[in-house]
């Protein structure tokens, strides 16, 4: 999968989140629209083609309050599916936030 995929379908209308990753964004501070900017300005860390029911991948980006976040996303029916979105730390990931730490893989 390449950025250009989840940006073209980063939109209101293409967007899908369950009421559950609504919660749990609003638990750990990540807006709708830090979860937009990130994969509009960000770039993919990760990519999981076989997983199911679509293809999917871990964008790395900021929020709109300059917040480093991770959004997972998979890609199917035209549609960007928000799998979840946090803050990356340090305990699981290197200092660029980008690579997984090796006990973590």
């Amino acid at each position: 999968m390449k950025i250009e995929d989840c940006r073209k379908l980063c939109d209101d209308e293409t967007i899908v989140m369950t009421q559950h990753l609504v919660n749990r964004c609003r638990e750990r501070e990540i807006s709708y629209d830090d979860i937009k900017y990130s994969i509009s300005n960000g770039e993919i860390i990760e990519n999981y083609p076989n997983a199911y029911p679509y293809p999917a991948c871990l964008v790395f980006g900021m929020s709109i309050n300059d917040k480093p976040i991770h959004v997972a996303v998979g890609v199917g029916d035209g549609k960007l599916w928000v799998i979840t979105a946090y803050c990356p730390n340090l305990k699981e990931w290197e200092s660029d936030l980008k690579t997984r730490k090796a006990e973590n893989k």
